[in-house]
């Protein structure tokens, strides 16, 4: 990798080899069994924070891995993916997407509490933004926190939450002032606040990331676990938002390679009327398709990663960037299907489990239209 690439390096080269070792002990002997139990055991999390990877990219002060750019989330991420399911990534990675918002803009106190613990693998995070009427809307989420002397009285609920029924620590989106974005707060709430359920949902894809709806009833929430000052939480899951999207594009691209390297693998393999699959010459020219759309996404994706590395903040990039790199994974899933054929259709295949979870990566972190509006918004169109 290190000679066909500018930005990797032997440092990402022997994390890669770090995060393979552990997937293939602790994950993909396993994975079939997660998937139908529809969830991973708090376990594994223990075991990637004992292998160095729940911490890359945070504090060295709370237990993280300080790291000079996106690409060592990349390689994790393409690595992780070798599993072939999306919920194992999603669901074992959450504190991702729950922890970032209290370590920029947490007290040290809340760090120490909230983040430390997850980092070691003892505590699972979780985010919560999504309500049953709207999702990327931020600014107009109906979800009450009304101030009540040292606590906040908490009304409304969420849905679609990864990590939602296992989650010690929820950062919670919560309206504690007017209309509009400018009266949004950031709330910790933790796992057995009075008033607090949480219910599972069946999903199509992603089996083994606990999914649920949470039901927020009178909760009181110390003033003490607000994250930030009050009203100013809509930058905070905006700056959330970029790095969340970049790192799903990671994800599109990662099952798309899973996708190809299986279908020439199969093509090599596989013998129909007397040759190699992968000597016909539609079959040759799928997998050609597939390589080109795969390197177009990786060019834009290692881009965007080393621009982020120097403090940039291209939105509109990124948004375009998801786009393409889930429109790809779609495409390139669907042809590795038609090239392995029944062998894909069969449950516990990795083609099987990706194609049907590619539809994910388009609608989370920000649906394809919604990205088109918003890159459209930010060119100035």
């Amino acid at each position: 990798m290190t000679a066909s690439s500018p930005y990797y390096n032997s440092d990402h080269d022997a994390f890669r080899e770090q995060v393979r070792r552990f997937v293939e002990r602790e994950c993909l002997p396993y994975i079939e069994q997660w998937e139908k139990a529809e969830e991973l055991p708090r376990e594994l999390h223990r075991k990637a924070a004992e292998a160095g990877l729940l911490q890359i990219g945070f504090p060295e002060a709370y237990g993280g891995t300080e790291v000079p750019d996106l690409f060592y989330m990349i390689v994790l991420t393409e690595e992780l993916a070798r599993t072939g399911s999306g919920g194992l990534i999603a669901s074992l990675m959450s504190h991702g997407i729950g922890t970032p918002p209290i370590v920029h803009t947490g007290t040290h106190e809340q760090k120490l509490r909230f983040a430390k613990p997850v980092l070691e693998g003892e505590k699972i995070a979780a985010l919560a933004i999504t309500e049953p009427g709207g999702g990327s809307d931020v600014a107009n989420l109906k979800t009450r926190a009304v101030r009540d002397g040292d606590h906040y009285v908490v009304s409304g609920s969420k849905t679609f939450i990864t990590s939602g029924m296992r989650a010690d620590f929820i950062t919670t989106a919560v309206r504690t002032g007017g209309d509009g974005m400018g009266g949004v707060s950031l709330l910790l709430i933790e796992a057995g606040t009075p008033g607090f359920t949480r219910t599972p949902l069946q999903k199509m894809g992603w089996w083994c990331s606990d999914t649920a709806t949470l039901y927020f009833d009178n909760c009181r929430v110390p003033v003490a676990n607000r994250i930030g000052p009050e009203n100013a939480g809509f930058m905070a899951i905006m700056l959330n938002f970029n790095n969340e999207r970049i790192m799903l594009a990671a994800q599109a691209y990662a099952f798309a390679k899973v996708c190809y390297e299986d279908s020439l693998s199969y093509a090599r393999e596989r013998q129909t009327f007397g040759k190699p699959l992968i000597r016909n010459q539609v079959i040759r020219h799928k997998l050609i398709d597939m390589r080109m759309k795969l390197e177009a996404t990786k060019a834009s994706l290692d881009l965007l990663a080393w621009r982020v590395a120097r403090k940039q903040m291209p939105i509109a990039e990124v948004c375009m960037l998801k786009n393409l790199a889930t429109e790809n994974l779609e495409w390139i899933a669907g042809e590795a299907m038609q090239v392995l054929g029944g062998a894909g259709y069969l449950r516990g295949s990795r083609v099987e489990r990706i194609y049907r979870e590619t539809k994910v990566l388009t609608i989370g972190g920000g649906s394809r239209e919604i990205m088109k509006d918003l890159a459209a918004k930010q060119l100035g169109y």
